[in-house]
């Protein structure tokens, strides 16, 4: 994944996953949007672990992100999150994490529109 994101011209800083998700933090490229990216890190990784064959059947990503943006003096702070992402989910679930953020970003939305958690 962080090849992907390199090949794209963003900053790939850090990348650690759980089994129902995964945080990326880069330094994003202005001349490539997000969605592009997602789109490329889904379907390019996607390709790569079908062909490795890591699962039985097909491996696919959910539909649906969230990217959040963080100034330079947040950098260590999530970084650290981000590495330590195994402690910080014995005390809370994707949803109770992603939700959080919504929140604390005022993102108004609606349970049933989020995309699937397996808690």
């Amino acid at each position: 994944m962080s090849g992907i994101v390199t090949n794209r011209k963003h900053k790939s800083i850090i990348i650690n996953g759980m089994p129902d998700h995964v945080h990326i933090l880069i330094g994003a490229n202005p001349n490539d949007s997000i969605s592009d990216l997602v789109a490329s890190l889904k379907r390019d990784s996607s390709t790569f672990i079908n062909g490795e064959k890591w699962f039985r059947g097909k491996f696919h990503w959910q539909d649906g992100y969230g990217a959040f943006s963080y100034g330079r003096s947040q950098l260590d702070k999530i970084y650290n999150y981000i590495l330590n992402q195994n402690k910080h989910h014995i005390k809370r679930t994707f949803r109770e994490e992603y939700t959080e953020l919504l929140r604390k970003f005022n993102v108004e939305y609606e349970e049933k529109y989020l995309f699937e958690f397996f808690d």
